[in-house]
């Protein structure tokens, strides 16, 4: 595909048409089929016969059978109703008459805000599903701060409600803008970032085809960037990746073969760049062979062609330039490409000239510089509209409106001091006139004010001693963070550089073990500082393989317990189960729990750690045969500082935090810590919910484009 400083982004949005159809199908079909909302079976069966339509190239025949499905159901969904909209839309966008795909895709946004008091999830799915169609249309109108609004307010939705999937694709298309406008640079780092937060599903024939596109698109921002050798790694990745997992899609070997062929010709670019003119000229061959073939990416065929002739005119292969340039002429006829056009009456005019016949030289160069005007300032009406500035004056516009709501709160609030003051005076008014009434009861709120006062002083002078007493503590903290953090940094460093060298994979293993106890080590350090404030540390919860994280835990103890003697029993759960949690913070309660296991147990003493799930939660159990907790300490042990704290027995030392903190941290993970304890040791439990809901999946936004040279 050639790059989008030939200015081809809303073109190529228009030959996507099928890969945004079926984006709308697929993330519609994801509803659970328990839920109120969402397809109905009537429209999931027609929809896969409609994709196959337009995947086909027989869009008037899938929009036929929507009418049909839409005059004979009588069950039609909201989201039925939305996404036939979203149909019609596409077919408009597909064909180029872009004024109708607008009133398509203003009616689908409508759509999707009036289901807001329906259900959040369905309204921010199609929200930003109708934004990205409306951001598009207006690509394609050239309508740049119409598109920049839209685009704004898609990505509002993915930043206020942490949707991956939607600021992916937002990265994605700000990754476009920036290309087109030839800020390579910028362009790689959002692509890699939309790349990055992306979930890759190869099964998924959208997400693989949008993956591929992904790894193409930074390596056009690399070759831009003169950057060649990274250039060709991901070239090769994105090929990879065709080959790897293109085989499993059987019904679509059309859209494989256009995508590799669009991939050979983006990388023959850097071979000619890097002098490797014969390769070059191979792989635009086997692009164009591809490309060229009915109903096949035509317009990138025809890049490549003019690719080829270049190549062609610059190695003086002046009949193999003709006929190639005669036949990019009868295509012209067919497909409107205003690069592709300019391009050939440059190469035309270089022709003529070389065989001195001037007067058709210059009728072939006049028209190039009439087309490659005109494309310039297509080009400039984009680099005008600085999206940049765009989306400061939409965050500021938001800004003020927010400060507008504000206003409004500290009006009211206003209000209600006056009210409040003129009580106030009401009651000063009633107090004066009791005093006249009675001296003594004026005496009797005098001395009440002098308690009142004394307490004041009383209780002033305490919170100062309190105070001095909390920044002593601080400071020791601080010193004690000081110290442990240096020698446990360098074990971390020092680990992080053995990784990348060359061990055995056991020896590997081992060491990426030290290194993350390292790095959590130093985190417990920045968590003891924070003890006395525990309640403000943010938990950052994701999906965890309990039974890998409770084993990652006690095969790093087992070294720990063999040093008394002691071994550690794991019982697992039968089947994996992913749980929504923070991953460092549960395994730190762990690790604490078997430690203490471990401390409190005598020599050769066994231990027992098990991971059993009931009804909506999973109980994780340490057992040991220790010394116990006695009954006088038991309501002790989870306060901070607590007395309960008792030497190992070993001697180890023990600091009387760690079950506070963990205490602590289940409770914000929605959990319960409790124990049991006798004098043949102690059993404690641990109690999280499981994520019954799942983790919420977004509807994948639209492919925009690849980038195009």
């Amino acid at each position: 595909m050639n790059c989008l400083n030939k200015h081809q982004y809303a073109k190529y949005t228009l030959r996507n048409w099928w890969w945004l159809l079926l984006v709308l199908a697929i993330t519609s079909c994801k509803q659970k089929s328990s839920e109120a909302i969402g397809n109905s079976d009537d429209f999931k069966k027609a929809a896969v016969h409609v994709d196959a339509l337009f995947a086909n190239n027989r869009a008037e025949q899938a929009i036929t059978v929507l009418d049909s499905l839409i005059k004979h159901s009588n069950n039609l969904t909201r989201e039925d109703r939305y996404r036939t909209y979203g149909y019609r839309y596409f077919y408009y966008h597909k064909a180029g008459d872009q004024k109708k795909a607008l009133l398509y895709a203003d009616t689908m946004l409508n759509f999707a805000t009036q289901s807001v008091a329906v259900n959040k999830k369905q309204y921010i799915n199609l929200y930003v599903d109708a934004n990205f169609a409306l951001v598009d249309t207006y690509f394609a109108l050239q309508q740049y701060n119409d598109a920049y609004h839209h685009l704004f307010q898609g990505y509002l939705i993915g930043k206020n409600n942490f949707n991956k999937v939607v600021l992916s694709y937002y990265l994605y298309r700000m990754g476009m803008i920036t290309y087109k406008m030839g800020s390579y640079k910028l362009a790689k780092n959002y692509f890699k970032e939309s790349y990055n937060y992306l979930e890759i599903n190869p099964s998924d024939f959208v997400n693989f085809y949008h993956v591929q596109e992904l790894l193409d698109n930074i390596a056009l921002s690399y070759k831009h960037n003169n950057q060649l050798d990274s250039a060709l790694i991901y070239f090769d990745r994105s090929l990879k990746f065709i080959n790897k997992y293109g085989p499993q899609f059987k019904d679509r070997p059309k859209m494989i073969e256009i995508a590799r062929g669009v991939v050979y010709g983006n990388q023959s670019e850097v071979l000619v760049l890097q002098g490797k003119y014969q390769q070059a000229i191979q792989l635009l061959k086997k692009s164009i062979a591809i490309n060229l073939q009915k109903d096949y990416d035509n317009n990138d065929a025809a890049f490549s062609e003019i690719k080829l002739a270049k190549l062609y005119y610059d190695q003086h292969r002046d009949k193999e330039l003709l006929e190639l340039l005669t036949a990019v002429s009868n295509q012209l006829k067919s497909i409107n490409n205003s690069d592709v056009e300019a391009d050939w009456n440059n190469l035309m005019s270089k022709y003529y000239q070389r065989k001195n016949d001037l007067p058709k030289a210059l009728a072939y160069l006049q028209t190039y510089n009439t087309v490659k005007d005109s494309n310039i300032k297509k080009l400039n009406l984009l680099k005008e509209s600085d999206i940049n500035k765009q989306f400061d004056s939409y965050e500021k516009e938001r800004q003020i409106e927010q400060l507008s709501n504000n206003n409004k709160i500290q009006l009211i609030s206003l209000y209600v001091i006056i009210v409040v003051t003129l009580m106030a005076l009401v009651i000063i008014f009633l107090v004066y006139r009791n005093w006249k009434r009675s001296k003594q009861d004026v005496k009797t709120v005098n001395l009440l004010n002098q308690q009142i006062n004394e307490q004041n002083s009383v209780l002033e002078k305490a919170l100062d001693e309190l105070k001095i007493s909390s920044q002593e503590k601080d400071r020791i903290l601080r010193t004690v963070a000081h110290d442990l953090r240096n020698p446990i940094g360098g074990i971390a460093s020092l680990t992080k550089l053995m990784a990348d060298d060359e061990y055995t994979d056991d020896q590997k293993e081992l060491i990426n073990l030290v290194k993350e106890t390292s790095y959590n080590s130093l985190e417990l350090i920045n968590e003891i500082l924070e003890a006395t404030n525990i309640s403000s540390i943010e938990l950052n919860p994701e999906l965890v393989e309990i039974n890998s994280l409770v084993n990652n835990s006690v095969e790093l103890l087992r070294f720990k317990a063999s040093e008394k003697g002691q071994k550690i029993f794991y019982e697992p759960l039968s089947a994996p189960l992913e749980l929504l949690i923070s991953r460092e913070k549960i395994w730190r309660v762990i690790s604490n729990l078997i430690s203490n296991a471990i401390k409190f147990s005598p020599t050769g003493a066994p231990i027992f750690v098990k991971v059993a799930k009931e009804k909506e939660q999973v109980i994780i159990s340490v057992l040991d045969n220790g010394i116990g907790i006695p009954e006088k300490l038991k309501d002790q042990v989870f306060n901070m500082f607590t007395a309960a704290q008792r030497p190992g027995t070993n001697g180890e030392k023990s600091f009387g935090l760690g079950l506070s903190i963990c205490k602590q941290i289940i409770e914000k993970s929605h959990g319960k810590i409790w124990f049991d304890s006798s004098n043949h040791g102690s059993i404690f439990f641990i109690a999280l919910p499981i994520n019954t809901n799942g983790v919420a999946s977004a509807q994948l936004p639209k492919q925009v484009g690849i980038p195009q040279s």
